[in-house]
């Protein structure tokens, strides 16, 4: 598409440069004194159609060439987020949402007007600028030398003002991610911040963030409000040397009325290639710092890489001296732990808060990388196994539940768009959340607002529990989400659980024993590490934390 846009282009400039010459000889001829008015609007026709063409020629070269644009933007905005998909969760966790979306934003629209207008203004204003001087100097060399004398500063100061342009309108660039970034923090936090009365520190946050963005946006305006009139002024030089040297000429009658208004005409389509360098450079500057900000997420590699085998995943667990750390820490999460799950088997594992339970149900579905050789599934490494065939036989449901800002049907049936309501009420009795329908103003189809904000804790925590029951998974994993539901209900779940899931591997992460007794068996951390393992009643009798916490909860038990 820039080949046509190019051509476009260039039809554009010719028709432009060639207007002078029109203009030249009908202002001679009607100088002249003796000229036929036939002559004359054989001319103006020939302008007026040499307009259509420049029109048509501009309205091409913007839809060739800033269609082109925006297609690059686009293709780029999908191979970014594409990319970001495949990467693992603690990409993430080192980068700000605020600033993720500004460089979906602000730096996609400085890639476009360097794939775009920064090639028009390069392309025209060398066509332009060559041509005219040609002209010029082939027809008017004594004049050409006096006026183009201010040219060489005009181009010193386009070079000049472009490099510190660029270098300013990066550190716009990054000023708008910083404040993208911490809006974003203060609207996700909102309730906190409500709840501790702290919307003065917020206004006083933000205030800061903007006059530094406001700061670095007006150190770039200043650059452009002086670019500007210097451009005009030493244009407007050029003009007056035209003014007193090729006046004298026309008084002197060795130059034509009409020369000396097409020299004038070139010299004013001189100062658009003199503007249209300064931002050519400001365009490819601000477009070079984008595209090395959108290149630190298109080189950032996957650490997870998918294994090749396609093989259906079986339900049996095996985990074989398995150490495991956060990336970049010193100190281990997980110390070799070591446990088989049969297939079919329900598992319960407690232990305190930073205990490592979260960190060892997350390695199975290789949301981190566990080392080689430690955590197998139905014999074979899960490193081994393709991550998509992988992650559908895993279902997770979180303590921390995310829904989407969809009805509550469609949350349910998140992982399958096209459920029938017979399978969503199905799902929807497994977590009980069908006893709070009455309470939803619309049913299935009520909103449930960014993140679930609408929906209490327990709820949102059972819609998740749906989510993951349809997919029907072969290991199904809770991972302290029944945290936020009364006892009846939790133990409805579990009744319903263990009815419907025989014959399928599931794992309960809870610090209720009430909870973990309904389990075939048990795993006890302490500090990254298995302290005990065994069936509910075996554990009770051993001396160890797992005693100690069940005595603890039947004495709170027995005061209410």
């Amino acid at each position: 598409m820039y080949f046509p846009g190019l051509i476009c282009l260039v039809v554009t400039d010719a028709g432009q440069l060639y207007i002078p010459q029109l203009t030249k000889t009908a202002i001679d001829m009607v100088a002249s004194g003796g000229f036929l008015l036939e002559a004359v609007l054989r001319i103006a026709v020939i302008m007026i159609i040499l307009s259509v063409l420049i029109a048509a020629g501009r309205f091409g070269w913007r839809f060739f060439i800033g269609g082109s644009a925006r297609k690059i933007e686009s293709g780029l905005r999908e191979e970014l987020f594409s990319h970001l998909l495949r990467l693992p969760p603690d990409f993430y966790e080192k980068r700000k949402t605020g600033d993720m979306m500004a460089r979906f934003t602000n730096d996609m629209n400085a890639i476009r007007m360097a794939c775009g207008m920064a090639v028009v203004s390069l392309v025209d204003g060398i066509f332009m600028a060559a041509f005219i001087f040609i002209i010029l100097f082939s027809q008017y060399p004594l004049i050409a030398g006096w006026i183009v004398l201010p040219f060489p500063v005009l181009a010193f100061l386009v070079l000049g003002f472009g490099r510190i342009l660029g270098r300013r309108s990066k550190l716009v660039q990054e000023g708008f991610s910083a404040l993208s970034a911490m809006v974003q923090e203060i609207f996700s936090g909102v309730r906190v911040l409500k709840t501790f009365t702290r919307e003065g520190w917020a206004v006083e946050k933000f205030a800061d963030a903007n006059n530094e963005y406001l700061s670095r946006t007006m150190s770039l305006v200043r650059i452009w409000g002086l670019f500007f009139p210097l451009i005009n002024f030493l244009s407007g030089l050029t003009a007056l040397l035209l003014l007193w040297f090729g006046g004298r000429e026309v008084i002197a009658g060795t130059l034509s009325p009409g020369d000396f208004a097409a020299v004038l005409s070139y010299l004013s389509l001189l100062v658009w290639p003199m503007m249209g360098a300064g931002f050519t450079i400001n365009w490819l500057e601000r477009g070079a710092a984008s595209l090395s900000r959108i290149g630190e997420f298109l080189d950032a590699e996957p650490s997870i890489k998918s294994g090749l085998s396609e093989q259906p995943v079986s339900g049996a667990i095996e985990v074989r001296g398995l150490s495991s750390r956060w990336p970049g820490a010193a100190e281990e999460v997980l110390s070799d732990i070591s446990f088989t799950i049969p297939e079919g088997k329900s598992v319960g594992i407690l232990g305190r808060t930073g205990s490592g339970k979260s960190s060892l149900v997350n390695l199975i579905p290789r949301l981190y990388d566990p080392p080689p050789g430690t955590i197998f599934i139905g014999g074979r490494d899960v490193r081994e196994y393709g991550l998509e065939p992988l992650r559908r036989s895993v279902g997770l449901v979180l303590q921390d539940s995310f829904l989407f800002s969809q009805t509550i049907k469609q949350n349910i049936g998140y992982a399958d768009g096209d459920l029938s309501d017979e399978m969503i009420a199905d799902a929807a009795e497994f977590s009980t959340i069908d006893r709070d329908l009455k309470n939803f103003p619309f049913g299935w189809d009520t909103m449930v607002g960014e993140r679930g904000h609408t929906l209490s804790g327990g709820q949102k925590q059972r819609v998740a529990i749906s989510r993951a029951y349809l997919t029907d998974p072969e290991i199904l994993i809770f991972d302290d989400c029944l945290s936020a539901v009364d006892s009846e209900t939790e133990s409805e779940i579990l009744r319903q659980f263990l009815e419907k899931r025989k014959g399928r591997t599931s794992i309960i992460i809870s610090n209720r024993t009430g909870t973990l007794s309904h389990t075939d068996f048990i795993l006890v951390l302490e500090d990254g590490r298995l302290s005990a393992s065994g069936p509910h009643e075996q554990l009770i009798e051993a001396k160890g934390f797992y005693r100690d916490i069940y005595k603890l909860q039947q004495a709170e038990d027995e005061r209410r």
